[in-house]
């Protein structure tokens, strides 16, 4: 009988198993910034701070990565980051990354337009309030991903 046991639990506890070691490799993320923003640094801290692997590359030239990633020239930000198959164009919260890596639309990234003050990178404002747009894979307008509005005190 132990040994019945034993055959039945061995695939869920491989499994469980599996999970673990999966779960503790950090998803590589690639950052490509101006060589003086520190906001984007910021941002990237706060990346790696959430256990994603961070490579920070100054670039002088962001329209270029940006033009070929498909990033829409009104939804441009401050920096743009790469993981996975998503790009992820300027102050995008952990929440939306996180979200995108879990439910994986169909799309090519997710955009914060600007700056937005208070948004992550850009200080603390708890009133901040901006919109996060995903950018489809196919045709289609860029539509509201997630919004971010002022947190109750």
């Amino acid at each position: 009988m132990r040994r019945r046991s034993f055959i039945a639990m061995a695939p869920s506890a491989l499994l469980l198993l599996a999970g673990r070691v999966g779960a503790t490799v950090p998803t590589e993320m690639t950052v490509y910034k101006d060589p003086n923003c520190g906001c984007c640094h910021a941002w990237a801290k706060a990346m790696t701070a959430a256990g994603y692997s961070v490579d920070i590359r100054d670039a002088d030239g962001l329209a270029a990565v940006k033009a070929r990633l498909g990033v829409p020239a009104d939804l441009e930000g401050c920096h743009i980051a790469v993981v996975e198959e998503f790009y992820l164009e300027g102050h995008v919260p952990l929440e939306a990354v996180q979200r995108l890596l879990e439910e994986r639309p169909p799309v090519r990234g997710l955009a914060v337009p600007g700056m937005p003050s208070g948004s992550l990178g850009m200080g603390d404002d708890p009133q901040a309030s901006y919109d996060v747009y995903a950018i489809p894979s196919g045709t289609g307008a860029p539509y509201v991903f997630m919004e971010v509005r002022p947190r109750k005190g």
